[in-house]
Formats: structure tokens, C-alpha cells, sequence
């Protein structure tokens, strides 16, 4: 424990919360399939956010089949961003939603110290590890009444901001590209930080035939797709536990997700890359997103839309680039593609996150933080009624 002394001088990024503390929380606004919130102002700059949702709804009407959701979070010294792409059902990334914030605020404070404020990659990489276990968890309370809910998982990238660096950890195929300001060429690149862990990567496969070098059929090409015993595309998540452990690989599993033989070790991991970076002056800005979204945009793309329009929805704009590019992918209209109805959607364009964060480098460097604590939460039930 830290005392209350030294807290005054060095404080952790994030607080417990306390009842009554000025605290923000926005939703952010609904048009048809579309959540977004324009801008905001957290800890190192603005942001501006934006979901689009492609999938059906389930039977009861009461969910999506998969969802596609985002987190920002921001208190004294730090702002921590994330993207959780869902898939078999929306339950993984709703739990995440809830869970992986907190888990690393938690972890984040029992290890501070004046030494080492207590943010790191390892205190990540235990938050990601503590959600896997509360996710399955969950699954094997649920297990005899809802199988399904061992076939769901989710994608979670993840952006930390405390004490001038930036830790990116991501478990799946999302994305985190930066714009970087080249005086020399008075341009803004695209540097991609993250690391994506799906089988049409090379280095994934060859990941997992060393992991498994006595399963020939670890990775398998599937209507010229590379899937993880030819059932999912990425590598790693959270949840899918029936590719984690051999109990939820049997009835009453649907058998579309079963194995035919039995596995002695976790076919996919839990534990994210993890890269840790100092921010500098012309760092400008941060783009997270699903992989919805890099299916139809370039980084550099990317980077200069964000880069030329104005940073009061910029997200939504992103939005609206990929999926013009899906329209024009199938010679249509954007107009027409809008029209679609939801789930038909899917086979146009995946679900798309995004979250754009400014960087002040400024405020960055500034020793402490006097506006609202700030929690925004996009997609998920939202969706449900529109």
C-alpha cells in the first residue's frame, strides 16, 4: 500500500471511484445501425468515436448474433481505450466490456509504488488472463443450458496512456495505427503498433504449427481461407472456449464446433502483444479499430482522412469510407447499401469500431488532470431496438 502522503506526489492513473465524485458518462447517440459519439475531451486530447453493426438480431430480438463494441475511460494521469469485436454471439464482448477496465485499474493499484506507478505490461497482460478466467467462468455456470455461449469469443485490443506512454496490447485481429508527424516531409504517416493474430498471417501459422507440431490439420485452408482447425480465423481471444479447453468440446455443443479428437493444450491463447512506447510532440493522433474496418481502408488511408477532416466526427467518417469502399466493392451505391437490412448487411461488411484519440502532447506531459472522470461505453444492447 501507498500512503496517503505520497499518494499527493505520484498518482496512480486511475482512482477507485468515489460516490458523489464528479464523474461524465456519456452514450453517445443512435441512428438506425449506426452509435456514435462526435467528440469528447479525455485526459491527453479529444476523441471521437463510432460503431456500425452489420449482424442479425438473435431469435427473442433481445441481442445481436455477434457485436462489436468500444470503451473509453479516463481519470487523472491516464486514458485507456478499448475495442472488443465479438463473434459466435455478443456475450465475450459484453463481458469484456464490463470486466477488462476494471480488472486492470485493479491490478493497476495493488502493485503501485512511488518506484513503479504501477502501470505496466505484465499488470495488462494479468488483466487480459483475469477476464479469460471470469469469461469461462461464466461458461462452465452456463454450461449445461446454453452450450453455445463455449462457442462465443471476442477480439479485444486494448490502449493505455499513463505517465507519458502508450501500452497497446491486443489478443485478436483489430488494429491500432498511429499518425506521426514527418517534419522532414511536412506529412502525417501511418505507423501500425499492433501485432494481429489471425491465420492469413504467415508468422500465425507458423506460431501454431510450432505450438502443435503433432496436429498436421492445426491450420487448414477452407474456401481460400486459412482458419484454426478450420473452424475460426484468429489465433487469439477471449472466451472460445471450446478451443481452450476439452470439457466444452463435447455435447451438448453444437457439432459444427466439436473436434473430432480430443486436445491436450489450449488451442488458442488468451495473452495479448504487448508493445510499450514513449509518446512524443509529433505523435498526432491514435486510430483504433476492427478489423471492419481495415478490410476496406488502407493505414495510410485511414491516417490521412483522419488527418484532413475536421475532429468533430471523425470516426463516423471513417465509417462511412469503409463502407463506401463496400458499396463500390459490390457496384453499388452507398446510398443502396444503406438500405440493407441488418444481418442481409453481414455479407457486405463486417461489423466496424472505431475510436479516434487525439494527442495534446501538452496535456500529456501535464502532472495532473482537474476535469470530470470520464467513462464512455459504445454498441452492445443499444442496437437492440433500433
Amino acid at each position: 500500500m501507498v500512503s496517503g502522503t505520497l499518494m499527493k506526489f505520484v498518482k496512480p492513473c486511475w482512482k477507485p471511484s468515489v460516490e458523489g465524485e464528479n464523474s461524465e458518462n456519456v452514450s453517445g447517440r443512435v441512428d438506425g445501425l449506426l452509435w456514435y459519439k462526435d467528440s469528447g475531451h479525455h485526459v491527453n486530447g479529444e476523441f471521437s468515436m463510432a460503431i456500425i453493426q452489420a449482424n442479425n438480431l438473435l431469435e427473442d430480438h433481445s441481442q445481436l448474433e455477434s457485436g462489436s463494441m468500444s470503451s473509453l475511460e479516463s481519470g487523472p494521469n491516464g486514458t485507456f481505450v478499448g475495442i472488443y469485436d465479438g463473434h459466435g454471439g455478443p456475450e465475450a464482448a459484453l463481458f469484456v466490456n464490463d470486466h477488462l477496465f476494471n480488472n486492470i485499474r485493479t491490478i493497476h493499484a495493488a502493485e503501485f509504488t512511488l518506484e513503479n506507478q504501477g502501470m505496466s505490461a505484465d499488470v495488462i497482460n494479468k488483466a487480459f488472463l483475469a477476464t479469460e478466467e471470469e469469461f469461462l467462468s461464466l461458461v462452465r455456470r452456463q454450461w449445461r443450458t446454453k452450450p453455445e455461449i463455449a462457442s462465443v469469443g471476442a477480439c479485444c485490443l486494448v490502449g493505455v496512456i499513463c505517465s507519458g506512454l502508450l501500452y497497446i496490447a491486443n489478443a485478436g485481429d483489430s488494429r491500432v495505427v498511429l499518425g506521426r508527424q514527418e517534419k522532414a516531409v511536412k506529412e502525417i504517416k501511418a505507423v501500425q503498433l499492433s501485432i494481429e493474430h489471425n491465420a492469413s498471417v504467415e508468422s500465425v501459422r507458423e506460431e501454431l504449427r510450432s505450438s502443435h507440431p503433432d496436429d498436421p490439420q492445426i491450420v487448414v485452408l477452407k474456401h481460400k481461407v486459412w482458419r484454426v482447425k478450420g473452424l475460426i480465423q484468429v489465433s487469439r481471444s477471449i472466451g472460445d472456449a471450446y478451443l481452450k479447453n476439452v470439457e466444452f468440446n463435447r455435447e451438448p455443443l453444437l457439432s459444427k464446433f466439436r473436434l473430432p479428437e480430443p486436445f491436450y493444450k489450449p488451442i488458442l491463447k488468451a495473452e495479448p502483444t504487448i508493445s510499450v512506447q514513449k509518446l512524443f510532440p509529433e505523435d498526432q493522433f491514435l486510430i483504433f479499430a476492427s478489423d471492419g474496418l481495415w478490410e476496406h481502408l488502407s493505414n495510410q488511408e485511414a491516417v490521412d482522412i483522419a488527418q484532413s477532416c475536421p475532429r468533430n466526427g471523425v470516426a463516423k467518417k471513417l465509417v462511412k469510407a469503409a463502407l463506401c469502399e463496400a458499396a463500390k466493392k459490390r457496384e453499388m451505391r452507398y446510398s443502396d447499401l444503406k438500405k440493407i437490412d441488418r444481418g442481409v448487411r453481414r455479407h457486405f461488411h463486417d461489423d466496424i469500431t472505431v475510436i479516434v484519440l487525439f494527442l495534446d502532447s501538452h496535456l500529456i506531459s501535464r502532472s495532473s488532470w482537474h476535469g470530470p472522470l470520464l467513462s464512455v461505453r459504445g454498441g452492445g444492447g443499444i442496437f437492440a431496438n433500433t
